[in-house]
């Protein structure tokens, strides 16, 4: 397959170097590239391969073993007469819907069913020693692979015990995965292992972009030619990788710095130990690719642009990246300040005219007015918290989160397999031993010996709010309390990684305020600039969210969580004469009661006199109805739980 020459990638300078500092030391444990939809995330990564030199294997080897240390269970290895050849590095993609057979290997039925020993057919992991694991939208990856990279990642060694088999191997790659948050983050432990993370953007400037169009029409028009013409600078950069890895272990990086990186680390918060070493490492990395064998404070700040971002300690809904301005305080605090020239390791070889300054490329332009809401009233008050809610939803039938069991699940990890002679999952060594027993001398498998493979998986949440915003809910206070209780129920979709899809009414109808979505950050940036005012349109924002959930995945289970006084005095149909805003509302009620969706009502009245319809509401729905003064209350999830398994 031609790939898109990794020298001819426009702009996107930190990318470039972070890939290349991988190629360097691929015991970094690779790098995370997130950004947005077509940023050349998955290009720059596939474009890497072509320019790694090259690594000898045995023709055949399915363990990719280095010469001279053959594993245990490779048989062309072993062999007398196995030499070594020169190969490129593996690339390979790691699928998101990979079953754990195909990712750790598994036995290898062809020559099981010819009656030979029980022999190990090896898995992408073993595919993808000494080279690159891509994982494509790695943030979607099944929660039961995630498991297995885990494992793997600490061990370097992929141990296997299925089917009779018990086989152990290396499993050493540099790990490289690409995701949009738009899909929601990753689990912290994943995240902690890639050893580097860049955020990437489209360039802004429209010459770089213009270039980038010309440069991909150019490559797909005629891509062996476009590929012959980046021949040399890909050839210069392909020995300049060789160079900087022979020179990778006469780096030095001296105590002092060894010192700033502690220190560096103390003052981000950051807890996994696993910064100090990669960061270490990352220096080093850095010097070598600059063809230095002395690394410099200037080679340290680079390497924490790249190893601190995502390993800092912060709050669900703050923004992820570092601030510049703040590691050059924690530099000059420890006696490195900004230095003249830039010691950090030059861009990859472009012939790009006049590539823009990376910090203005990347950096986001500032919102026009007109994308300033004229009202910022949903906020929280200054020094509130939000305390974290657990929905305990269990009685409702909701699976809690991605981080509870779905037994039965399509995929996840096998748990047991039991015999069905139409198995919508074969378990494969379950039906062979099972011919193998019952007819030892003529092995053959029957339908009953067929056995179905049953898996246990996780499932998510959607959370759906429903925001009044309305006059009557325009009073500060109350809007501040209710601001608080959905960061509080937001935080606990966070934990989970649940969908969340926030619905608002306001005036004469209601719209979604944001489509179901794993990025509760998003969700809390459309409440943050959330406007009020106007009439109360109950009825059009019951009518949406039950559109809004029949549309939803039948893989989240739902919950409906209301925020609202109740005082709806917008009907479906305003113009009809018998027209009765509560009447459609308590219609609208009855419909998702129907549907068995489960619900939560927050009652936003206040007052000494108060009219009770959120609780009515909530009566017709068949939920649970909380008021303001429980949302501020000490025992908040307490309550919480108590109502929802009443």
């Amino acid at each position: 397959m031609i790939h898109f020459p990794f020298s001819a990638i426009v702009g996107q300078p930190q990318l470039k170097t972070a890939l290349l500092l991988c190629a360097v030391d691929p015991s970094l444990g690779g790098v995370l590239i997130r950004g947005d939809k077509g940023t050349a995330k998955s290009t720059a990564a596939r474009a890497l391969t072509d320019v790694l030199p090259m690594i000898a294997r045995v023709p055949g080897c399915a363990f990719n073993c280095a010469p001279g240390a053959p594993g245990v269970h490779c048989e062309v290895c072993l062999a007398p007469d196995a030499t070594a050849q020169s190969f490129n590095v593996p690339f390979i993609t790691l699928p998101l819907g990979a079953t754990e057979d195909r990712v750790l290997g598994t036995l290898d039925l062809a020559r099981a069913l010819a009656g030979a020993e029980r022999v190990f057919q090896a898995g992408l992991l073993a595919s993808a020693h000494r080279g690159i694991l891509y994982i494509d939208e790695v943030n979607l990856l099944a929660d039961h692979l995630v498991d297995v990279l885990l494992d793997v990642a600490a061990m370097g060694v992929n141990s296997v015990q299925r089917e009779g088999l018990s086989i152990q191997h290396p499993a050493r790659f540099t790990l490289i995965g690409t995701m949009n948050l738009e899909e929601g983050d990753l689990r912290p432990q994943l995240l902690d292992r890639f050893g580097m993370m860049v955020e990437v953007t489209a360039p802004r400037e429209k010459t770089l972009r213009a270039d980038v169009v010309r440069r991909r029409i150019a490559f797909e028009a005629d891509p062996a030619a476009y590929v012959a013409a980046w021949a040399a600078p890909q050839a210069a950069l392909q020995n300049r990788l060789a160079d900087a890895q022979r020179l990778l272990a006469h780096v030095v990086l001296d105590d002092a710095l060894l010192d700033l990186i502690s220190h560096l680390c103390c003052e981000f918060d950051v807890a996994s130990l696993r910064a100090d070493i990669v960061m270490h490492k990352t220096a080093r990395a850095i010097a070598a690719l600059d063809a230095r064998t002395t690394v410099t404070a200037n080679d340290v700040r680079s390497a924490a642009e790249l190893v601190l971002p995502h390993r800092r300690r912060r709050t669900p809904f703050e923004q992820s990246g570092l601030d510049a301005g703040r590691l050059d305080e924690a530099m000059q605090q420890a006696g490195h300040g900004p230095q003249q020239g830039d010691d950090a390791p030059a861009d990859a070889p472009s012939d790009a005219p006049a590539d823009a300054d990376p910090a203005q490329e990347n950096a986001p332009s500032p919102p026009s007015q007109s994308e300033t809401p004229q009202q910022q009233v949903f906020s929280v008050a200054p020094g509130a918290t939000a305390r974290p809610i657990a929905l305990d939803a269990s009685p409702l039938g909701i699976v809690a989160g991605r981080r509870s069991k779905a037994y039965d699940a399509a995929t996840g990890r096998a748990v047991r397999a039991v015999p069905d002679e139409q198995p919508g999952s074969l378990a494969l060594g379950a039906t062979l031993r099972s011919a193998a027993l019952r007819d030892p001398q003529h092995f053959h498998v029957t339908k009953s010996d067929l056995h179905q493979q049953i898996r246990v998986g996780k499932s998510a949440n959607l959370i759906l709010f429903v925001v009044d915003a309305s006059g009557s809910m325009a009073a500060q206070s109350r809007m501040e309390a209710v601001k608080g209780a959905v960061l509080a129920l937001l935080t606990d979709a966070y934990q989970r990684r649940d969908e969340v899809a926030v619905i608002a009414f306001r005036g004469t109808t209601a719209h979604v305020l944001l489509a179901p979505t794993r990025s509760v950050e998003r969700a809390e940036q459309a409440l943050r600039s959330l406007p009020t005012g106007g009439r109360t349109p109950l009825p059009h924002a019951l009518q949406l969210a039950l559109e809004t959930l029949q549309r939803a995945s039948a893989n989240a289970p739902p919950l409906l969580v209301i925020l609202s006084d109740g005082k709806a005095n917008v009907a479906l149909d305003a113009g009809a004469a018998d027209s009765d805003p509560w009447r459609d509302t308590l219609a609208l009620a009855a419909l998702l009661a129907e549907r068995a969706v489960p619900a939560l009502v927050f009652d936003t009245e206040t007052g000494y006199l108060r009219l009770g319809r959120a609780a009515q509401l909530a009566q017709a729905l068949g939920a649970q109805c909380l008021t303001l003064e429980q949302l501020s209350a000490d025992n908040l999830a307490l309550t919480i739980r108590a109502s929802l398994s009443a």
